[in-house]
């Protein structure tokens, strides 16, 4: 018999704040992480951005590591703050015998410090060492070293869905029985290939994101990462139990490289199969955390596969990013530790920015906090490639 999956522990570092209670703060006060690029010099920093507002060297400090002993991009040192939080301050240390593995996610790795040197291994090749951090992989194999994470280690990068696959793949392991517990989660720090390569695609927004709003006109780019500590009933302790994962689908409708599918159809897809999974019915779903990015072709996708599937019937929708800025490979985790959030003190999270309903759709984003009966949530992460994750968290 497939075992269950309880979450017992989550942390979380962003813009809008550093560890649940911060962010909480955040969403509370409807105070945006978004704002001025400070991190590099870039011709386009006339764009907002949501940056963590710590310095690589206070990063270090707040890790808790000595610099000199290893390298660390950024992106190392976001992801070893949230495993901290989420794995750190606990006893799993305690209990060696039960099988414990790592999956990390991100999309850029340690870009941030090859950006940096690059002139100079082009010229004299001072900072070769630095190469190596460059690999995705770089960040996972330091959280697994820090926690001396053995049972089983990997890393997933499938764009914008990235920690979304990495929670449900930590799930899958736990009910099939290969592990006992799992660290799960994602990393990604701002870097000037995300900001140039998304202004590329001509979908950043010059005055900051506006999920399911009318006059949306793009995302913006943040930096940050969560993790979630995942327990079947064999290693949870009930005292910290928070939510359990009860669904998760991941659908693939190779529609386009980065647009959805105007009619949502990976959408509807991704959100129906997971609330199958989950034993459960649309009607039982009382919260949406959306993908919701901003653009014109996601909110659209989106709201449509929420129609679709909901009918006359639609949750609660409201999409964070408009306070932690979309986080790319973080981004799937980041919604499932706010999703989490509104199922501990059961809350609908508020979004940011609405002014103008969209009249393709028949709902609007939830705008203030509300104190609400949440039971059932679904948190929606789809990426680039059309590769659609929604997970589904429920009350334990």
């Amino acid at each position: 018999m497939p075992r269950r999956v309880f979450v017992t522990g989550m942390g979380i570092i962003s813009a809008a704040g550093i560890g649940t209670g911060a962010i909480l703060e955040s969403i509370n006060h409807l105070k945006t992480g978004i704002g001025k690029l400070s991190l590099f010099p870039s011709r386009h920093d006339h764009l907002p951005v949501a940056e963590v507002k710590r310095t690589n060297a206070e990063l270090t400090v707040l890790a808790g590591i000595d610099r000199n002993r290893d390298i660390y991009s950024r992106n190392a040192l976001l992801a070893l703050i949230a495993a901290e939080q989420a794995y750190g301050c606990r006893t799993f240390r305690k209990v060696p015998d039960h099988r414990t593995g790592l999956v990390m996610a991100t999309t850029v790795g340690g870009m941030d410090l090859n950006e940096r040197c690059y002139h100079s291994l082009k010229r004299d090749g001072t900072y070769r060492d630095y190469v190596r951090v460059f690999d995705s992989a770089d960040c996972t194999e330091k959280v697994a070293i820090r926690f001396g994470i053995k049972n089983y280690v990997s890393t997933i990068s499938t764009a914008c869905s990235s920690s979304a696959n990495a929670i449900m793949l930590g799930a899958r392991l736990i009910r099939n029985n290969k592990l006992d517990r799992v660290l799960a989660g994602g990393s990604d720090a701002l870097t000037k290939f995300t900001l140039n390569g998304f202004h590329a695609l001509e979908i950043l927004s010059p005055t900051g994101c506006r999920p399911f709003d009318r006059d949306r006109n793009g995302l913006t780019i943040g930096e940050g990462a969560a993790l979630v500590m995942l327990e079947s009933e064999v290693s949870a302790d009930p005292e910290y139990v928070l939510c359990e994962i009860t669904g998760y689908a991941n659908v693939n409708e190779a529609y386009h490289q980065t647009a959805s599918s105007p009619g949502g159809k990976g959408a509807y897809m991704a959100m129906e199969q997971a609330v199958a999974a989950a034993s459960l019915k649309p009607v039982d779903i009382d919260y949406i955390n959306a993908h919701g990015t901003g653009t014109e072709v996601n909110d659209l996708a989106e709201g449509k596969a929420i129609g679709d599937l909901f009918g006359d019937r639609i949750p609660a929708v409201s999409s964070t990013k408009a306070f932690t800025g979309h986080t790319l490979g973080a981004a799937g985790a980041m919604e499932a530790v706010l999703s989490t959030l509104a199922i501990v003190h059961q809350i609908v999270l508020p979004g940011l920015n609405f002014e103008v309903p969209m009249p393709e759709l028949s709902f609007v984003p939830v705008q203030q906090k509300d104190h609400a009966e949440i039971h059932h949530v679904i948190s929606n992460s789809f990426g680039f490639g059309g590769n659609n994750t929604s997970l589904v968290l429920s009350r334990a």
